[in-house]
């Protein structure tokens, strides 16, 4: 009976164990803290997310190409076309043209204005 009242007194687990794993979670936490890095900051800085029939559609402008990420996760790449006024890029089968914000997306021939386009910011932590 003796052994059974001292292992009752005791907690499962001493009070330094649970400081030691307290802080073990706490730098799992701040280790999966994602924090912007400056090439994904840079990239932003060229990067809009418009709507498009309600879906998200993000856009990265980069040097000579255009490159979409739309809602279902399809990437398509799109190639500058030169252009006198605002920004025109095509593939063949997808356009994208327009200017600042104001885009237009021309998909085998039927032109869908892009809502809401505004530069993307990366998140913060």
């Amino acid at each position: 009976m003796e052994a059974l009242s001292s292992s009752s007194k005791e907690s499962p687990m001493p009070g330094s164990r649970w400081m030691l794993l307290i802080t073990l979670m706490m730098t799992c936490l701040a280790a999966c803290e994602h924090k912007p890095t400056k090439e994904e900051e840079e990239a932003s800085k060229n990067t809009f997310a418009c709507k498009q029939a309600g879906q998200r559609l993000v856009i990265r402008f980069d040097a000579g190409e255009a490159r979409m990420l739309t809602a279902t996760g399809e990437r398509i790449t799109l190639y500058q076309i030169p252009t006198t006024s605002g920004v025109r890029y095509s593939n063949g089968n997808v356009e994208l043209r327009g200017k600042g914000e104001d885009l237009t997306l021309v998909e085998f021939g039927t032109a869908i204005k892009l809502e809401d386009c505004q530069p993307y910011s990366t998140p913060k932590s």
